[in-house]
């Protein structure tokens, strides 16, 4: 299954520069938003988590939150992503992969889970 998102960084740099870090505490979890170094990176972490609501066939609601949803990086930077296990389970999800970019005010990010 794969999901993909773009979201506009001018968006969450406006919610960030009018609320501060409440603003990523509404979609990120602590560990998350010490990895956020700008508004790209808050941007492409939002894009991360709507599309991997995106590929389990849901969307951001009800029955997955952004918090049913953990972004990592790897040493070298490359951005990881899991789901909690009650989500795991319940669409049977093996493995999966993350990419973000950011470009021209953009931030996109595709998810593919097995």
């Amino acid at each position: 299954m794969i999901g993909v998102d773009i979201a506009t960084i001018g968006r969450i740099e406006k919610m960030r520069n009018r609320f501060g870090n409440k603003a990523l505490e509404k979609y990120l979890s602590p560990k998350e938003i010490a990895l956020v170094k700008n508004s790209s990176t808050a941007t492409g972490f939002w894009a991360a988590k709507e599309a991997a609501s995106k590929a389990i066939g849901t969307g951001i609601g009800k029955e997955c939150s952004f918090f049913d949803i953990k972004i990592s990086k790897t040493k070298k930077g490359q951005p990881k992503i899991k789901y909690k296990k009650h989500l795991r389970k319940k669409f049977n999800i093996k493995e999966s992969a993350l990419s973000i970019t950011h470009d021209g005010g953009f931030a996109i990010a595709v998810v593919v889970i097995k």
